[in-house]
Formats: C-alpha cells, sequence, structure tokens
C-alpha cells in the first residue's frame, strides 16, 4: 500500500477509500503539527497507522521539513522509533 500526501493528510487508500490517515497542521514554513491519525475500525490493527507515519516520515525527510507531534499516537510513534526522530523540532 503507497502513501500519499494530499493537502494535510498522508493517507492509505484502498479501492479508492481512504482506510488510514494522519493529519497535520502548518505551524511556519518548514514545521507541521502531526495532530491527528486515523484507520478505519475494519483496518485496526494490521500496522497501517504505523505505515501512514512512515510515509509522513519519508515526506518530511525528501522536503526538509520538522514535525511537532501532538497526536498520542505520533508521540509514541516517535519514541518507539528513535531513529526517526531526526525529523522533530529540537525542544
Amino acid at each position: 500500500m503507497k502513501v500519499e500526501i494530499i493537502k494535510n493528510k498522508a493517507i492509505i487508500k484502498e479501492d479508492g477509500k481512504t482506510i488510514s490517515y494522519a493529519t497535520f497542521i502548518k505551524k511556519e514554513d518548514n514545521i507541521i503539527d502531526i495532530n491527528g491519525v486515523f484507520t478505519s475500525m475494519k483496518y485496526r490493527g494490521k500496522g497501517l497507522a504505523k505505515m501512514v507515519l512512515d510515509g509522513l516520515y519519508d515526506y518530511l525527510k525528501e522536503n526538509n521539513i520538522k514535525a511537532i507531534p501532538t497526536c498520542p499516537y505520533a508521540v509514541t510513534y516517535f519514541e518507539r522509533y528513535q531513529e526517526k526522530r531526526d525529523v522533530l523540532v529540537e525542544e
């Protein structure tokens, strides 16, 4: 499954329908706030939320954008995957 960045969302679709996504708000030119992660009930427990954040991470790296995770899932993601903290705004 491929992660697409559309407007202020990183999304995964199946059969044309969004099944998992992360939302973010632009805070400054190169800083976003990851403020939500959602997966449809039917697809939970299959690693899609992680996949969405992995795709968003790649997008951030490629575009030299930093992030502030405020969504609890995103906070946990960056705590669990320390090697991906390089895209976070330094505290």
